[in-house]
């Protein structure tokens, strides 16, 4: 099969890449200077003169609060490429696995959110993701949509490399208590997408929710990370009205995983002994 990947610089893509190492398959890393997603015409051109088979979309406008600000432009790269990535897909007969986010949830019910539960975004980001995955499921394409949540590796910015920077400069860190989710490892979640293409599970079509197993505040996960890179900082857990932010979050994102690992018969790692595997990488540990 000809694969290509397309967000090929940031941390899923790089993790991906890492992920399909050794395949017998063709895999095309793109990232936005060798493919614009938001130009259709490069992207149908692309797939039809590399006989794309399965599309595996990485790319995305995460930044959430600037997002607030720049709302054409979130919904140009999540909503609207994407839509249109979904008509070439359809017309192709290729498969498009696309990653969604958590934030298509209002975090109002205090529940692990399944994977058909109503979607309610708070924020610019959440909305133009959840009309992505509304635009796919609508375009008649073959697909398997993967929301996840706090996601974070050695590669590229995120929660984890920031707060072990912080925590080795700063004695004292105060992070957000009253949001709750799960983090989730990159390396794990590139690990089911290079499963579902390599063992050709294509054929499994839905909305799944992938995030590592376990409930942890923003609090909770700084305060393991620090332990782990074994750095004295006094983590000190804040509400969200004392960081205010220009993005409303949801307080409880946590997503049931049932049909995930029912359908492609997985196990997922509890977030802490991933985490683990990401700090002894990151700080060169053995085990």
């Amino acid at each position: 099969m000809n694969i290509l990947v397309t967000g090929a610089a940031g941390q899923l893509g790089r993790a991906v890449a890492k992920a399909a190492e050794g395949s017998g398959n063709r895999y095309f890393f793109c990232d936005a200077h060798m493919l614009d997603i938001t130009d259709a015409d490069a992207l149908e051109s692309f797939v039809t003169d590399k006989s794309i088979d399965v599309i595996v979309n990485c790319a995305s406008y995460t930044a959430v609060d600037k997002a607030e600000d720049e709302p054409e432009r979130a919904d140009l790269v999540n909503h609207r490429a994407v839509a249109s990535m979904a008509q070439i897909a359809r017309t192709h007969e290729a498969v498009l696995i696309h990653i969604s986010t958590d934030y298509v949830f209002d975090g109002m019910t205090g529940l692990a959110y399944a994977d058909d539960a109503p979607v309610r975004p708070l924020n610019v980001y959440g909305h133009t993701k959840a009309a992505a995955e509304k635009a796919v499921v609508e375009s008649g394409c073959r697909y398997i949509i993967l929301r996840t949540s706090w996601l974070y590796g050695t590669e590229g910015n995120n929660f984890v490399k920031r707060i072990v920077e912080k925590s080795a400069e700063n004695p004292v860190l105060k992070v957000i208590c009253d949001q709750i989710g799960t983090p989730t490892f990159v390396d794990d979640l590139a690990g089911l997408i290079c499963m579902i293409v390599e063992e050709d599970m294509l054929d499994r079509e839905g909305i799944y929710n992938y995030s590592n197993e376990g409930v942890c505040s923003w609090y909770d996960f700084a305060h393991e990370i620090c332990a782990q890179a074994g750095h004295l900082c006094d983590v000190i857990p804040c509400r969200t009205d004392e960081y205010p932010r220009k993005a409303a979050r949801p307080h409880f994102s946590v997503m049931d995983k049932t049909r995930v690992k029912e359908t492609f018969g997985v196990g997922i790692p509890h977030w802490k002994d991933s985490l683990t595997l990401c700090m002894n990488a990151l700080c060169g540990k053995t085990e």
